[in-house]
């Protein structure tokens, strides 16, 4: 098939994408802190900040003006403890950033963190048994019990990261049984042991204090791994499936969407965002290197994108 005149034009081009990225297809994470009148740029992630509760709004405001529909959030306690009791607190970081933008922005969509790696003096993503290794069965009860505290504030969807197995079920009960039948549970099923995590580790301050997290995260040699463990959170009624990270795993982003019919969702994580904005500020890239990457996840099969690079994306759409 001769397809050079097609190619030569701009408009015909366009008119024949196979693949399209919208605004609507993008979610921004946030880092709320405690404290008040706080935004302060996080030094590992250039252009991304720290907010207190109260300054929410203002930012929520601008997303909205965007075209941005959605924000997933990390909370940053003031105190942890071994057992990560913030996390689950009735008022805790998460839940008081939930009510704000919720009585502000109602058709908002918060989507909230469920993990306990921030809120652990240890850092790790559960309960600690006497070996100091993290007990699976003891930390879905807390996962859960984060959960449910997410979604009496008002959270649209839960995204549990802490990869304990089983957890999902455990989710799906105790808000069945608390009347939240109708939240969805955003599941990071294929969640690897990647070493891009770490301006995000650095950002909310969760690196573990000792070992690492290879015992519950993925090994990265592994791609039929993946697949058993988006089928048992498929099993276990998770309504969106996450693939982290996104760019570097994109042959695991095209076999989910190849063998599952799910609501496929990618994480353009922190090591990612960070070594493209270096390489941009250097002159080594241009922006529009930021377009092509995410074009490349939805190639693969994404319909959702968690990423830093929201705001500009969303941006360079509106201009195009």
């Amino acid at each position: 098939m001769r397809m050079r005149r097609i190619r030569n034009n701009k408009v015909m081009r366009e008119m024949v994408q196979e693949t399209t990225l919208e605004v609507k297809d993008l979610i921004y994470p946030l880092f709320v802190v405690e404290g008040e009148n706080i935004k302060q740029e996080i030094p590992t992630l250039v252009g991304q900040y720290h907010y207190s509760v109260d300054m929410l709004d203002t930012e929520i405001t601008e997303l909205e003006n965007l075209g941005i529909k959605a924000v997933i959030l990390f909370g940053i306690p003031d105190n942890k403890d071994s057992t990560g009791s913030g996390a689950y607190e009735k008022n805790g970081i998460v839940q008081k950033a939930v009510r704000e933008i919720k009585s502000k922005h109602p058709e908002f969509i918060v989507i909230t963190d469920v993990c306990m790696c921030e809120y652990t003096d240890h850092g790790h993503c559960g309960i600690l048994d006497e070996c100091g290794v993290v007990d699976n069965d003891t930390t879905i009860n807390y996962i859960a019990k984060i959960a449910l505290t997410h979604a009496e504030a008002g959270a649209d969807i839960v995204a549990p990261s802490d990869m304990m197995d089983f957890r999902v079920r455990a989710i799906r009960e105790e808000l069945d049984k608390n009347g939240f039948k109708n939240v969805p549970i955003m599941s990071y099923a294929a969640k690897y042991a990647s070493s891009y995590y770490g301006p995000f580790r650095e950002a909310a301050g969760s690196a573990p204090s000792f070992g690492d997290r290879k015992g519950y995260q993925m090994d990265f040699h592994n791609s039929n791994e993946a697949m058993r463990e988006v089928e048992l959170d498929l099993d276990e009624d998770a309504d969106f499936i996450i693939v982290k990270p996104a760019l570097s795993y994109l042959d695991i982003v095209r076999r989910v969407h190849d063998n599952f019919n799910t609501n496929l969702v990618v994480y353009n994580v922190s090591g990612e965002y960070a070594m493209i904005k270096e390489a941009i500020k250097q002159g080594l890239l241009s922006e529009k290197i930021i377009y092509e990457n995410l074009i490349c996840m939805k190639r693969a099969g994404a319909k959702l994108i968690i990423t830093y690079h929201a705001k500009e994306i969303a941006k360079m759409i509106g201009e195009r």
